[in-house]
């Protein structure tokens, strides 16, 4: 029997309706949709971690090794065609823990890893599966939309087009970070609508390509910074000098562990707030993530439920707690597997085709930091329309719907929180409910998240009056 042969048998190819020439196309189709997290990750965390002169190489290696523990599990064990990494949205939540709430980067990635730990148990024992299950319709359809206007606003900061106070720049047409981005923008848009494979990918490396250009022309960055509402670039582009191919870019030790030490500096009121926080956020964010998946790839039942939905949330599990033990935020399922579905991949052999495109990603890591650093973020935007898309399922005729919905897509981006977001759909869903007469329409489950959201809110802000 050839290798063919017996990853076909391994992984019931035949019997999902694909083969394994189909699983590698689709492998390689994820990978190229998703890979911009190998780049953006280090970009956002850097924010927030110092691990030295080499923090965002050694950044990009652990978001590789994360990834691809999370995928193996998901490969191997619930032999499914998603691929996982470090969260977007996730990733930007660990920034704000660090630097608004002046919590360390390592009490921050201790954190992570409890949130993992606590995951893997809760999996074992069919808690998530079942909290899930009971997970408003209108809310799971809607947080998608919502991360994704909250990155979208991200991005657009970071890359000057927007002020901090959500305005245009008004001297955008001098500023030439934000012309080479909004040009970026748009030929990534191209790319993703001419049905380019890797349109993200290429668009960070078209955007850097115009960068080099524009700084060997004499180009440079128009002066500004917070007193403008702009964020800080001090190069246009940072040039390939210095790359030199060492151990140093994969000593993870500065990172690894690091976790640990953070257990150490525990201040108990806003530790277990943070720890709640990621918990929320990854909890739901990965539910409706699999949900979506598993309807696009057409293998969710008559509920509308993922068959063994179990199985996927361990990988998500275990990637996070493997992520905060290593040195980067949380881990979970990425909606861009859906490129790889749209190919045909149906098993587990599509992730592990994914995972293994990571560790060839590993030599290229040094190389990594010519990257401009506005660059990655546009695919921040590009990301952000693609998560829009649920918008369509929900019945926005119907009230019970339209306004649970629409509250926790409105949230989001205006208090640049997600947790907030989550919490306004779920608080407003049982109240809406009742009050229109359709109480039947609510079980236990949503009145106790609900209640489960007071809770957060009151510990939550409770912590900053005190």
């Amino acid at each position: 029997m050839g290798l063919t042969d017996t990853l076909a048998a391994r992984f019931d190819v035949a019997e999902r309706g694909s083969d394994v020439g189909t699983e590698l196309l689709a492998g390689l189709t994820t990978f190229l949709t998703m890979s911009y997290i190998i780049v953006v990750n280090p970009v956002i965390l850097s924010n927030a971690i110092d691990a030295g002169e080499n923090t965002f190489q050694l950044l990009a290696v652990v978001t590789i090794l994360a990834s691809v523990a999370a995928m193996l599990v998901m490969g191997l064990y619930a032999d499914l065609p998603f691929g996982l990494a470090p969260g977007m949205g996730l990733n930007a939540f660990f920034v704000v823990v660090v630097t608004q709430l002046e919590v360390p980067w390592e009490t921050a990635l201790a954190a992570v890893f409890l949130e993992g730990v606590l995951f893997i148990v809760l999996t074992a024992v069919g808690a998530r599966e079942y909290v899930i299950k009971l997970f408003p319709e209108p809310v799971k359809l809607s947080v998608a939309a919502g991360i994704g206007l909250f990155l979208a606003l991200l991005g657009l900061e970071q890359m000057r087009i927007i002020t901090g106070s959500v305005s245009l720049n008004p001297v955008i047409a001098l500023d030439p970070i934000a012309i080479l981005a909004a040009v970026g923008i748009l030929l990534t848009f191209a790319l993703w609508a001419r049905g380019v494979r890797g349109a993200i990918v290429g668009g960070i490396v078209i955007t850097s390509g115009l960068a080099y250009l524009a700084s060997a022309l004499g180009v440079t960055p128009r002066p500004g910074g917070a007193d403008q509402g702009l964020v800080e670039s001090a190069t246009l582009a940072p040039g390939i000098t210095g790359i030199t191919y060492d151990l140093a870019a994969y000593d993870i030790s500065p990172l690894a562990f690091a976790f640990v030490e953070g257990f150490q500096n525990v201040e108990a009121l806003t530790f277990a707030l943070v720890v709640f926080t990621f918990f929320f956020v990854d909890f739901f964010d990965t539910a409706g993530t699999l949900t979506g998946l598993g309807q696009a790839a057409g293998m969710t039942d008559e509920s509308g439920d993922l068959p063994d939905i179990d199985k996927p949330l361990m990988a998500d599990a275990v990637g996070t707690t493997v992520g905060g033990l290593l040195g980067t935020s949380t881990v979970t399922t990425y909606i861009e597997s859906s490129a790889g579905i749209g190919e045909g991949g149906r098993t587990g052999l599509t992730a592990l085709v994914v995972a293994a495109l990571f560790l060839l990603s590993l030599p290229f890591v040094p190389l990594l930091s010519a990257i401009p650093s506005f660059a990655p973020y546009v695919a921040l935007v590009v990301v952000a329309v693609m998560m829009l898309r649920n918008v369509t399922e929900i019945d926005w005729d119907d009230l019970i719907h339209a306004i649970p919905a629409g509250l926790t897509i409105i949230i989001m981006p205006l208090t640049s929180s997600i947790a907030y977001g989550i919490a306004a759909g779920l608080l407003s869903y049982p109240v809406v409910a009742v009050a229109a007469g359709r109480s039947e329409e609510t079980r236990l489950g949503h009145w106790l998240m609900a209640l489960a959201c007071i809770g957060y809110f009151a510990v939550r802000f409770g912590a900053l009056v005190s």
